[in-house]
């Protein structure tokens, strides 16, 4: 096939976070498929004559399914030749960018990964919070607080976690929060460990509790 997919990561939100590398490819590329989480700001580099192609992914409304999109990326490919996938944060955290580049390396599509910065180490950070330190986290671990509806099991190891890192970056968490508090205090995790809750890291609407 004559096009490239590039899956690039936009960053948490702040477009000034955008990487150099991002930024050339979306001001160059012939068709975009973007999700909800890519700003405004980002998009108003892609060129007039760019298609740009919606794809949501905003919780709680509707969206494409992962497989239409997998597919709309194979369509694309057959008419232009530089196709920009973008995400926000970056692809492969919790992006389902790892499903993306595996349906089209099977379907003999050529695809290059470009990193961006993702949203749980751009939330810490802009709070003034390291997630490690030397004399206080020498080990730090993502993991997502939403995981997939269509699990039917849990496969997060709270009990783990409670147990073996000393800084927890939990993605999606907000409207778990309760139970994954509930799960780490009962597996082991002091009471009173330092914690954060960050909503709308780096962009206006901001908004954290720090406490316990």
């Amino acid at each position: 096939m004559p096009g490239i997919v590039y899956l690039v990561g936009a960053g948490p939100g702040d477009p000034e976070l955008l990487t150099v590398k991002a930024q050339r490819l979306i001001s160059q590329c012939d068709a975009l498929v973007y999700d909800s989480l890519v700003p405004n700001e980002v998009l108003q580099l892609v060129p007039n004559s760019c298609e740009c192609i919606f794809v949501g992914k905003c919780p709680n409304e509707p969206s494409n399914s992962q497989l239409k999109i997998n597919k709309t990326l194979l369509e694309l490919v057959k008419s232009y030749k530089l196709i920009v996938r973008l995400k926000g944060g970056d692809p492969f955290m919790f992006g389902r960018g790892g499903e993306e580049a595996a349906f089209l390396h099977n379907h003999g599509v050529s695809v290059e990964v470009v990193p961006g910065v993702t949203s749980g180490i751009a939330a810490s950070a802009y709070m003034g919070i390291p997630l490690t330190h030397r004399s206080a986290a020498s080990s730090v671990t993502f993991v997502t607080g939403h995981e997939g509806i269509d699990k039917k099991e849990p496969t997060v190891n709270w009990k783990a976690l409670a147990q073996s890192s000393d800084s927890l970056v939990i993605y999606m968490g907000v409207q778990n929060l309760r139970y994954i508090v509930q799960k780490l205090i009962t597996n082991g995790l002091p009471e009173s460990t330092p914690s954060a809750v960050i909503q709308q890291a780096t962009v206006k609407g901001q908004r954290y509790i720090i406490s316990t």
